[in-house]
């Protein structure tokens, strides 16, 4: 009773300043909602100014803008939660979801001296041995941490990342409300369920979780180095100081460069901005398409350009990841796409299973046409890929396409990543910058070889199961005789001639994928 009374307490403060910036019950869904709608905005802005959310700071704002504005003065809870909303446009709405992502991270920062604390602390050691020097001014400072320079002992210069005092405990607090209020709404409002809220902040909450420890997120970044080294894009990721590492501590190489937006500077610093617009689309599309692990926040702070030419990229809190069916998904419509093949597009959607095979395949390829044919008719460098996606996702959803949070995540970073890009080259060529990549790409997932190391490493994994296969037959077979499990004499007729059926097939598809193997080894022998 009185843990439902705080949280009511705290929703009730949150729903006075969400109503404070007219974000809580918009007053352009006035004309169309019920008298309930009205009668709920009435009470939570009792006490309020009738101009408040119409003068001053969110005048002239959309709905989207005030609640940024609102989730901005809320705190880094609710400023963390709207940039978890905002690569979800299925749930908020596009409208929403765009002004969501202009949400700004900063904080007043923590004093220096608390910060040495805490890396003694996390560390074991004295600040003085491990390093020269360290700078009690961060600079940069945000709702989870803060990012101080130093140099080592060993005398490298470094940035070194610290969680902020009793963060856990912060968002912990504001955690418990929000997922009582979600659990509430499933319950009482059936109609809610399909967008299933309690998931929503289940993930947004494991998110959070990720973000606060610091080697999850040291670990993505040695991940995405790796990758950017192996495929040589001009795209550096900053090595990571194992050694001052911790859970609230990180500690990687100190990125010297330029601010990727300031043109001035890179022009005279003698740096081609139409090449370094190319590295970096051509360095997010690697990771993305090629490694199927990216940069999913890759806002022009994050971006650097190396007195090298090259570009350098900082914080990794936000990663995205695509497994080899996304990829293969995302480079096969593309492909349908170029070649206005919307027959193979629609395919391919039921193929993954993202489209019900109840609806119509002639009527889904009609859809895809009215996405594919305005972006044929242009030129090419006027094609914007991150809106082409929002197109496609957008005409989907009619279809009732399943939710992909992943593709939904890398449309939105592909929004910022472009926009960088035009602004270095407002003259910028994605689908030229893109086609070789998806060229690789498909020989990669489509050439004959391919296909044949597939399919053998679907053979040496079946290979691999069978014994764990064997070990609940045989469990299921003790139970069966000890009396545990009791079956009618009809069933255990069905059962006998159903596994007949399978052994017999499970042999022989073993046999097949074995004399493969052994094929494709002799072969590649």
């Amino acid at each position: 009773m009185m843990q439902s009374l705080r949280h009511s307490l705290q929703l009730l403060k949150v729903a006075r300043v969400l109503s404070r910036h007219d974000a809580l019950f918009p007053r352009e869904l006035l004309d169309a909602s019920p008298p309930g709608f009205r009668t709920a905005r009435r009470l939570t802005r009792l006490g309020i100014p009738l101009w408040a959310g119409t003068r001053g700071d969110d005048a002239g704002k959309t709905p989207g803008q005030r609640l940024t504005s609102a989730l901005q003065s809320l705190g880094p809870s609710y400023i963390k939660l709207g940039q978890s909303l905002a690569t979800r446009p299925d749930l908020v709405g596009d409208e929403v979801a765009d002004a969501l992502s202009e949400l700004q991270d900063h904080l007043p920062p923590f004093p220096g001296e608390t910060a040495r604390q805490i890396l003694a602390d996390e560390l074991m050691a004295p600040v003085e041995t491990l390093f020269q020097s360290f700078d009690d001014e961060p600079v940069a400072a945000a709702s989870i941490a803060q990012v101080h320079f130093a140099v080592t002992s060993d005398g490298d210069p470094v940035a070194v990342k610290i969680l902020r005092p009793d963060v856990e405990a912060a968002f912990a607090r504001d955690l418990e409300p929000m997922f009582w209020i979600a659990a509430k709404l499933e319950a009482l409002q059936p109609e809610m369920r399909r967008l299933r809220p309690c998931e929503i902040v289940r993930t947004f909450a494991e998110s959070v979780e990720i973000e606060m420890d610091l080697r999850l997120e040291a670990a993505a970044a040695v991940e995405l180095r790796e990758n950017a080294l192996a495929s040589d894009e001009g795209f550096i990721i900053p090595e990571v100081d194992w050694r001052r590492t911790g859970r609230r501590v990180l500690t990687t190489e100190r990125v010297a460069g330029l601010q990727i937006t300031d043109r001035d500077a890179l022009g005279a610093a003698g740096h081609d901005t139409r090449d370094l617009a190319a590295k970096l689309l051509r360095g997010f599309l690697s990771q993305a398409m090629g490694d199927g692990f990216f940069h999913a926040d890759l806002h022009p702070g994050n971006l650097f350009v190396t007195p090298e030419g090259e570009i350098a990229a900082v914080d990794f809190g936000i990663m995205g990841r695509l497994d080899k069916s996304s990829r293969r998904y995302l480079a096969e419509i593309l492909l349908g796409f170029v070649r206005a093949d919307y027959a193979s597009v629609a395919r391919v959607h039921f193929d993954a299973g993202y489209v019900s095979r109840a609806k119509s395949p002639e009527l889904f390829a009609q859809a895809m046409r009215a996405v594919g044919e305005p972006v044929l008719g242009r030129p090419a460098k006027e094609i914007s890929l991150s809106r082409m996606l929002a197109q496609l996702f957008q005409v989907t959803k009619t279809f009732d396409m399943k939710t992909q949070p992943q593709l939904l995540l890398l449309q939105k970073t592909m929004v910022v990543a472009e926009g960088v890009t035009q602004q270095l080259d407002p003259d910028v060529n994605t689908w030229e910058i893109m086609a070789p990549l998806v060229e690789r790409m498909m020989h990669a997932h489509f050439s004959p070889a391919a296909r044949a190391r597939d399919v053998l490493d679907e053979g040496i994994d079946a290979v691999r199961r069978l014994p764990e296969f064997i070990s609940r037959a045989e469990r299921a077979v003790e139970a069966i005789a000890d009396g545990t499990v009791q079956l009618d004499p009809e069933s255990i007729e069905r059962l006998s001639k159903a596994n007949k059926r399978h052994i017999g097939s499970f042999t022989i598809t073993l046999w097949l994928l074995m004399a493969f193997a052994a094929g494709i080894a002799l072969a590649l022998w």
